[in-house]
């Protein structure tokens, strides 16, 4: 029997230098897209997909991050007196039930796979997934509600795919695949980074895992590897190895670099585009700016 995947990793530790000096102060993960942070859109799609337990892997500076899903009382008291009961209803998504967050350091910047370690303890022998927030997806159904579905059916362990462009690959994990089914594939193997020219696909893994507790036992084992980091992808690998029940899922959506500047900035036009409140006084700004820019070519 197939257990519920309820517990999900939120990797949060990293320093964000691309974007100083604005991370200087700030956490990555608080900056906004549109008008609500980057791990609240990554929060949001965890609770579609029916996860309940929610592990932040942090480090120092990281307290704004955790005060944003504690409860304003001030705020809320000011919001209710002025009967600004939309703005409150807004609030209610930032709010975490005591007990629902747990947050655990990662002293060293070790690499992702040893950021999923930290969490081991809380986890069990149980099923998990794993979020990035900086991979921000925007789809119809939420691309980790469709691999929880996936993992109903095949259980393993799922990493969600994307093709990108092959002169792109070695900035990614990308997969050797066995065999395709509908939006699965098998994978028969995994290479962090390939060197250009050597990737055996153009399909590469992005920012969201369902992984099983084997996992963890060879992240236990696991020496540093590309970039002198300890790599998830080398672990997952491993289980591939071990027990082929490695699947690759090609989720419907898109998705967006918010780790980048230029894919901030474009997942800030694509998601205020969206906005009914916003969409189409925004769309007729950017027609003017870029009507303006050819003119003056």
């Amino acid at each position: 029997m197939k257990r519920k995947v309820t517990k999900a990793i939120f990797p949060v530790a990293g320093l964000g230098t691309r974007f100083l000096p604005a991370t200087k102060s700030i956490p990555k993960e608080i900056m906004t897209l549109v008008d609500r942070p980057l791990i609240q859109y990554a929060i949001d799609e965890a609770r579609a997909a029916g996860i309940k337990e929610f592990i932040f892997v942090t480090s120092r500076g990281k307290s704004a991050l955790e005060d944003y899903f504690d409860n304003a009382p001030e705020l809320e008291s000011t919001l209710r007196k002025k009967n600004k009961t939309d703005l409150l209803d807004m609030l209610k998504s930032t709010n975490m039930d005591s007990g629902a967050i747990a947050y655990v350091r990662q002293n060293k910047a070790l690499g992702l796979g040893h950021a999923v370690w930290c969490a081991r303890r809380l986890l069990g022998n149980e099923p998990f997934a794993v979020i990035l927030p900086d991979d921000v997806i925007a789809a119809e159904k939420p691309c980790l509600q469709e691999m929880v579905e996936a993992f109903a059916e095949t259980g393993g362990n799922i990493v969600a795919a994307m093709e990108v462009p092959p002169e792109k690959t070695s900035a990614y994990g990308i997969l050797d695949i066995q065999e395709e089914k509908g939006p699965l594939v098998h994978v028969k193997g995994m290479v962090e980074k390939p060197a250009e020219g050597s990737a055996p696909s153009n399909l590469a893994v992005i920012g969201r895992y369902i992984l099983t507790p084997a996992i963890m036992q060879n992240l236990n084992r696991m020496k540093s590897g590309a970039g002198g980091e300890i790599q998830l992808t080398d672990a997952i690998a491993e289980e591939i190895a071990q027990s082929n029940n490695v699947y690759g899922y090609r989720f419907r959506g898109q998705r967006y670099d918010c780790g980048s500047k230029a894919g901030f900035l474009q997942a800030t036009v694509a998601f205020g585009l969206a906005r009914d409140d916003l969409g189409p006084e925004f769309w007729d700004y950017l027609t003017r700016m870029v009507a303006a820019r050819k003119a003056a070519q």
